[in-house]
């Protein structure tokens, strides 16, 4: 039987990526209206295939199969076997596919820019120089501001960026990260003081993103971190015993008190700041304990990979030294694509949600009604 260390850092592989050099963007102005915007930041949960342009290994790309093949009928680079949340928000609000950052120079930038990458950390110390951090995604997105205002003018562009929706998912790379080999984080902070640090790197970015023009964020939280079918087979290994693994869920829970705290303090301190905050750990909790109820039959094994719950990162074979994989006969039927991934089925359904606003689920304002405020 493989090392509980050896469990950990195929998990840990699984969301690394590393930095590249973006290329000069070339923005389309063609058929140019004042639409809504969308721009996307975040990790593996969001990452519409930045992670094919850079140098890195195949723990963090998806861009082989069976990733793509329910709705793109090939790989994109998803860690789905289709579409991701951001994907039905942008059909929602009647957008194309939002494209990757580094994608932009042939699709423009108008309808916005996905800047996720599979890895990204709110820390910069997270996987460092293995992934595209979230400070650097919002340097890249700072580069997007200032081409739109040389291409379309100070006043249009500033229409463009105050009127976009700006959706962050963030935070449970910083929580996978300590428990890697050479991580040793939590002998310097408690609990709580990390994850102080982890909100606060958040809460600057958001006010970075403030002082571009942005002012409708869309907020999630993360998601149970314990429940992953990667965490689940991690606490096997380490308890001999199934079930989710209990310090990686408290640590989320902490993390979302905390996030719903300081979003009340941005709202009150930054003029016009709006913002749909999306309790996406509960959302995945209660098809966990209610898989039927919600359409799903399984909710705690992955379709695709190998081992307890399918939760090693084995899915398509092209993981070294894991060649040998399992498939689900029907991917519908699952909540987890992957080992710590979504089936495009419950991005679907998790996107819905948020757009029309779950009052069990979503604070503040509905996504739809974001969309709505030009």
């Amino acid at each position: 039987m493989a090392s509980l260390y050896s469990y950990v850092v195929i998990i840990a592989l699984a969301l690394l990526g590393s930095l590249a050099t973006p290329p000069l963007n070339i923005i389309s102005l063609a058929h140019h209206n004042y639409h809504v915007a969308l721009f996307v930041f975040g990790d593996s949960i969001f990452d519409p295939g930045n992670n094919n342009y850079i140098n890195t290994t195949t723990y963090s790309q998806a861009n082989f199969p069976p990733y793509g093949e329910s709705f793109f009928k090939y790989p994109t680079g998803r860690f789905s076997d289709g579409r991701l949340i951001p994907d039905f928000i942008a059909e929602f609000a009647e957008l194309p596919l939002i494209p990757a950052y580094f994608q932009t120079e042939q699709l423009g930038l108008i309808n916005g820019v996905n800047f996720a990458s599979a890895g990204a950390g709110s820390l910069v110390e997270t996987f460092s120089g293995f992934v595209i951090n979230l400070k650097t995604q919002v340097e890249y997105f700072k580069n997007v501001a200032k081409e739109l205002k040389g291409k379309l003018g100070d006043n249009e562009s500033n229409k463009l960026l105050s009127s976009a929706v700006y959706m962050l998912s963030i935070g449970s790379n910083d929580y996978f990260n300590p428990f890697t080999k050479d991580s040793t984080i939590f002998h310097s902070y408690t609990h709580h003081q990390y994850v102080d640090m982890v909100i606060r790197n958040l809460t600057n970015v958001i006010k970075e993103i403030y002082k571009e023009g942005g002012r409708k964020f869309v907020i999630f939280s993360v998601i149970p971190l314990g429940c992953t079918p990667s965490t689940r087979a991690l606490n096997i290994q380490q308890k001999n015993t199934s079930g989710c693994f209990k310090e990686l869920q408290d640590l989320a829970k902490i993390h979302n008190k905390a996030l719903l705290k300081h979003l009340t303090i941005l709202d009150n301190t930054l003029h016009g700041f709006k913002y749909s905050y999306f309790d996406f750990f509960t959302a995945i909790t209660n098809i966990i304990h209610h898989p039927s109820r919600y359409g799903f039959k399984e909710a705690k094994t992955a379709c695709c990979g190998s081992g307890p719950y399918r939760g090693i990162p084995s899915c398509g074979g092209k993981r070294e030294p894991l060649k040998e994989y399992e498939l689900c006969k029907d991917v519908k039927d699952y909540l987890f694509f992957d080992h710590a991934h979504l089936t495009e089925k419950s991005s679907h359904h998790f996107a819905t949600l948020l757009w029309n606003g779950d009052p069990n689920l979503t604070r503040s304002y509905t996504v739809k009604s974001l969309f709505q405020q030009v």
